[in-house]
């Protein structure tokens, strides 16, 4: 499993530690819990307010900690200071829009609520490269899985971009299977409940979620800076999430050999295998110190990158003509609840009602003695407010 950028301080819950030409020795004792602050920036040549994250290590059975309180800023050229200002507890943001540009220096420097300094090496954008196409296949995955793949395809001319990361944000558009126009309602009076009219569309939402893995990919093996049916995402036939309406936004980083060098070292140490074992000889070294103790274990890494971004859609049918969809993320069994328990003890159906567990299905034409008057499914089926939004993004197209 792999972990994206801004989890890296659950990589580091317990020191861990990686061999790699990343990494300096560094020993920890037994049960020692290693506390770091951990740095997650990267500035690009996209023009917004850019964003820089900081936290600290946690334990596993912890809550990640934000590093409020810090002042961070981001020098240009050694002289230009641009200010950031946090906008959620760890979570640093521009104070005025900008762009990295070519030619220009940029080092992060930041000052934590403890007063500490750190800062990073100043970093230069690299050459920027177009990503020249986003599209979906029907494949059979190496593992034997069919399903959709996200590919993308991308040249660099010149020859001097040769380090590509990759992130998505995936949107999807979910229909609630066993929708209907009413909705039960707790009268609270002897367990009753009432059937009401919906008075919120809730039959059709979107989803969004964020890619949660480092996707690297290099041409430096190759004859010409050429990324070529790279692929960045697979869903099996089955994925509920590509039912109906599908859209990825994929975003390419261009990195210097020094950010790819750091961001691969990462990628092997978030995988089980290295996170669990028992050989751990090294400490995953970033481009960020400690500007008063340099043996001080600074984590993360502060990139400067030229980025290139498409979105697609496309519909199951488009793939799948005829076939089935797939199965929902839930089976939306029906049920028919008692409105009091045996005995009377305590009230049954308006209880599910009052905890928003379920969604009304239909009325329990002559029910036996066990079951209620009215037949229910889990919320979700009859309700994608649960899973998603019934507002459409903007960018949604249909």
């Amino acid at each position: 499993m792999l972990v994206a950028p801004r989890d890296l301080g659950t990589l580091f819950a317990f020191g861990v530690m990686l061999t790699s030409s990343c990494v300096e020795p560094f020993e920890v004792d037994s049960g020692e819990f290693l506390s770091a602050l951990v740095v997650d920036a990267t500035i690009t040549d996209e023009m917004g307010r850019q964003s820089v994250y900081l936290s600290y290590t946690y334990n596993f059975e912890e809550e990640p900690e934000g590093a409020t309180g810090a002042l961070v800023k981001v020098v240009e050229n050694g002289t230009n200071e641009i200010l950031f200002t946090e906008s959620a507890p760890g979570v640093f943001r521009s104070q005025q829009e900008f762009a990295a540009l070519p030619g220009n220096s940029y080092k992060l420097e930041i000052v934590t609520g403890d007063g500490s300094s750190y800062s990073s090496q100043s970093n230069e954008l690299p050459q920027p490269v177009e990503l020249d196409s986003v599209y979906a296949a029907r494949i059979t995955s190496n593992l034997g899985e069919e399903g959709i793949a996200i590919f993308v395809d991308s040249f660099d001319a010149t020859g001097n971009a040769q380090n590509f990361r990759y992130e998505y944000q995936e949107t999807y558009k979910i229909i609630a299977p066993e929708w209907n126009d009413f909705d039960l309602l707790s009268t609270g009076v002897d367990c009753g409940v009432d059937v009401i009219p919906k008075t919120t569309q809730n039959r059709i939402c979107f989803a969004t979620n964020y890619s949660n893995e480092i996707i690297l990919t290099t041409t430096a093996d190759l004859n010409e800076s050429r990324v070529q049916r790279f692929m960045v995402r697979f869903m099996d036939d089955n994925n509920y999430i590509i039912s109906h309406r599908y859209s990825i936004e994929v975003t390419q980083y261009t990195q210097s050999n020094d950010a790819a060098s750091y961001y691969s070292s990462l990628d092997q140490i978030s995988s089980s295998e290295s996170i669990f074992s028992e050989s751990q000889p090294g400490f995953l070294v970033g481009n960020v110190v400690a500007d008063g103790d340099p043996n001080e274990k600074v984590l993360g890494y502060f990139e400067v990158s030229s980025v290139s971004k498409k979105r697609i859609f496309f519909d199951y049918e488009d793939f799948y003509p005829g076939a089935d969809l797939p199965d929902y993320v839930n089976p939306c069994l029906a049920i028919a609840p008692k409105l009091i328990s045996q005995g009377g003890a305590r009230c049954v159906l308006s209880a599910m009602v009052e905890a928003n567990q379920v969604s009304y299905l239909n009325v329990n034409d002559d029910p036996p003695f066990e079951e209620g008057p009215y037949l229910v499914v889990p919320r979700e089926c009859g309700d994608c407010t649960v899973l998603g939004s019934n507002t459409a993004p903007e960018f949604w197209t249909e």
